[in-house]
């Protein structure tokens, strides 16, 4: 085991509350004794100044790896208490500013990574990858860390216009239905299904939206007239010209079989 505090200074890689008190290096891993300083954080309930410590406690974070071996953060940080009285908040860990998350093992700038390589290539693939790169992890973590961070991502709202549709996610199995905000073209919910019932509870959440564009789909149709009668629905774009390409097709057959039947009722009668 060798000390690196004299080879390399990593103070500037790390919030100002968390100083550096030692820094092991293993074959394999790298292990960074951090302690916090904080003096008082914000109540997250009543917005109080915190500056009382309830408790200390320590925690091991998996980080970043530093040149190419695993990296551990050992973390004495505290809880603190909010001595307002009218708050029933008992008491809160610190966060470190977005550096690490009260219950994750894992620093933000790790998850960042994570997340973003799943993204771009999947979550077992990702997993193989930061591996490769000496960062301890499974494709199921990949996973949690992906539904994490999407429950964690504020929901979108909505203007008063809005384009509802449907799709495949598996061909003529599962479905689903995709709402977009009609000005910023910006997606705003994935529901499960298309039968218009996910719809109906996204409305009820919604009321504020007067004209809705959508399919043909009567199951769409029935959910806004059921929860937002008085919405203007649109037929869209894309289906109106299916609905007249249809009546076009329609007409033109109808045109080609009767110049059939006039055809043949001719050879016929010159037969005769």
């Amino acid at each position: 085991m060798k000390e690196m505090n004299h080879m390399l200074d990593l103070q500037p890689f790390f919030p100002e509350n968390l100083q550096i008190e030692n820094t092991e290096m293993l074959e394999d891993a790298v292990y960074i004794s951090i302690k916090s300083i904080t003096q008082q954080i914000t109540c997250p309930r009543c917005g109080a100044v915190m500056k009382k410590r309830h408790t200390s406690h320590s925690r091991t974070v998996q980080d970043l790896p530093i040149f190419g071996k695993r990296t551990y953060l050992k973390i004495k940080c505290f809880d603190f208490d909010c001595e307002n009285p009218d708050c029933n908040c008992v008491s809160k860990a610190e966060t470190f500013d977005g550096f690490l998350k009260n219950y994750s093992k894992m620093t933000e700038r790790l998850v960042d990574l994570v997340i973003g390589l799943a993204l771009d290539t999947s979550c077992e693939a990702a997993a193989r990858i930061l591996n490769t790169m000496n960062v301890k992890i499974s494709g199921d973590t990949v996973i949690r860390t992906l539904i994490n961070r999407y429950q964690e991502t504020p929901v979108p709202s909505s203007g008063y216009c809005v384009g509802v549709d449907d799709f495949s996610l598996k061909k003529g199995k599962i479905y689903g239905t995709i709402i977009v905000d009609g000005e910023t073209h910006t997606p705003l919910a994935v529901l499960n299904g298309r039968d218009g019932e996910s719809l109906k509870e996204w409305l009820k959440q919604n009321r504020h939206v007067t004209a809705i564009s959508r399919d043909r789909a009567s199951a769409y149709a029935r959910a806004i007239e059921e929860v937002l009668p008085e919405a203007m629905q649109i037929a869209d774009r894309f289906h109106l010209y299916q609905n007249l390409m249809t009546a076009v097709k329609k007409i033109v057959k109808g045109e080609i079989q009767s110049e059939k039947e006039e055809d043949s009722k001719k050879n016929a009668s010159h037969c005769g």
